[in-house]
């Protein structure tokens, strides 16, 4: 599929929910790369005042953008079980697809997505931004480098209480939508980077709790997982707290850590640590990057035939894979194997 004109993408958004917004404001006349031309939401007496703001054609139906030959990508910001269908008529219609998290709900249906894409010849880009934040890149390599030794454990949370308190017919909170307490909101974005940097994960055990009646799929979760390699990990997010983020990597020879106190679609420093040795920590501050923009940059450029877009297809099924087994070990209170 050729696309592009002087270098540029032309996109359409699905879904102008807080996310979809984000999105369009993120990238309309910031991003060199991908610019939106079109906008579908089934609300439209909502939508028309941001289409508007950002010059795009609004319509209730998917069907108009695969139809629009001016249309070169689709952007999904749409609930998760209209994923794999929306994921199939865009590769059935020649058009990229960058799809929000999760990619699916289950592994057969990420793997259908997967090799839809892969068949109609399209990039399928995913909405996983914190794989370009400075601090895990800086991460990511010092585990590459050998410099933190063997991989012994790593430690994650991401809790925000942006999500607290929904109205109950809201699709965030639905058992179906987004099971597993904060497991699409927060988790689904750390198993990717767990995936990115450790490999697959032979074993999972969670468990969610809900403190606030209101958070009707819980508003706790936590889990433990083994990867092949051996390394041990755990993951915790709260949905009733002021935002807190941690990543921190253990290793024979040193640990490295990352804590932010801001969402990552929010300006702010994230403190970076590494310590080599008892007592002695090195600390500095990674400046905020609008890591939303390079995330829809990179998939931009993989359309246009530059750098490969840096997810392999391997990651993006065995990342829903795992969160499969999360849902399933929350719903029996057991390990759940992936062997």
């Amino acid at each position: 599929m050729t696309v592009g004109d002087l270098g540029m993408v032309k996109a359409a958004i699905i879904g102008l929910g807080w996310w979809g917004q984000h999105i369009v404001s993120t990238l309309q006349n910031k991003s060199e790369k991908i610019r939106f031309v079109r906008a579908v939401d089934l609300n439209l007496a909502a939508s028309q005042k941001i289409a508007a703001q950002h010059s795009l054609e609004l319509s209730p139906d998917l069907g108009d953008a695969l139809e629009d030959a001016e249309v070169e990508a689709i952007v999904l910001a749409t609930p998760q079980s209209l994923h794999e269908a929306q994921i199939l008529a865009a590769a059935s219609a020649g058009k990229h697809v960058f799809c929000e998290k999760p990619l699916a709900l289950t592994r057969e249906s990420a793997e259908k997505a997967v090799a839809a894409c892969d068949a109609a010849g399209i990039i399928l880009g995913l909405g996983h931004e914190r794989r370009f934040e400075p601090a895990m890149i800086e991460i990511k390599n010092l585990i590459k480098s050998g410099s933190l030794g063997d991989i012994m454990h790593v430690e994650a949370n991401f809790s925000h209480d942006k999500l607290a308190n929904l109205p109950a017919d809201n699709w965030r909170v639905s058992t179906k939508e987004s099971p597993a307490a904060g497991m699409t909101a927060t988790g689904i974005h750390l198993t990717d980077a767990y995936m990115s940097m450790f490999g697959s994960v032979e074993e999972v055990y969670a468990h969610t709790a809900r403190r606030n009646p209101a958070n009707l799929n819980g508003d706790v979760l936590s889990f433990h997982v083994r990867f092949r390699s051996g390394a041990t990990g755990f993951f915790n997010s709260v949905l009733e707290t002021p935002i807190y983020l941690r990543y921190c990597v253990f290793g024979s020879k040193a640990w490295a850590e990352a804590t932010d106190y801001h969402h990552p679609s929010e300006p702010g420093p994230t403190r970076f640590a590494v310590s080599r040795e008892e007592g002695k920590i090195e600390t500095r501050t990674m400046n905020w990057e609008d890591t939303v923009r390079l995330n829809f940059d990179a998939f931009a450029e993989a359309c246009l035939g530059g750098t490969p877009y840096p997810f392999t297809n391997e990651e993006k099924i065995q990342n829903i894979a795992l969160f499969e087994a999360i849902c399933q070990s929350v719903e029996s209170g057991q390990p759940v194997s992936l062997r």
